[in-house]
């Protein structure tokens, strides 16, 4: 789920579980602007820095603990990710969403839209 800076959901794709965050990314800042680009550890990736470096963002994620190279990153700005995690928590309280008893996707995808 990509989010603006005042925690409003801006974009999201809906994938299996399986699939890892980092690979829908790129789609979802596809055409954004912004200064910074803010993400967990979980988007550590040396493509998507380049993605978001592209854009002319920074790119403010904490490099992974298995990383060879540690790259630093701005603490203070990373402080400001909370909102998106509390727009994951706006969205929960719902517990349609919460428990994802949709079974189409197209299902799910329209109730976050009417959240």
């Amino acid at each position: 789920m990509l989010a603006d800076a005042l925690g409003r959901p801006l974009r999201f794709i809906v994938t299996a579980g399986q699939v890892g965050d980092v690979t829908q990314a790129p789609a979802l800042l596809q055409g954004q602007i912004g200064e910074a680009v803010l993400a967990d550890k979980a988007y550590d990736s040396n493509a998507l820095r380049a993605i978001i470096a592209d854009m002319g963002a920074t790119a403010v994620i904490p490099s992974n603990r298995t990383r060879n190279i540690i790259i630093p990153h701005d603490a203070n700005a990373y402080k400001q990710r909370n909102r998106i995690e509390r727009c994951f928590c706006r969205l929960k309280h719902f517990r349609r969403f919460a428990t994802r008893y949709d079974r189409r996707t197209s299902h799910f995808a329209g109730f976050i839209h009417l959240a």
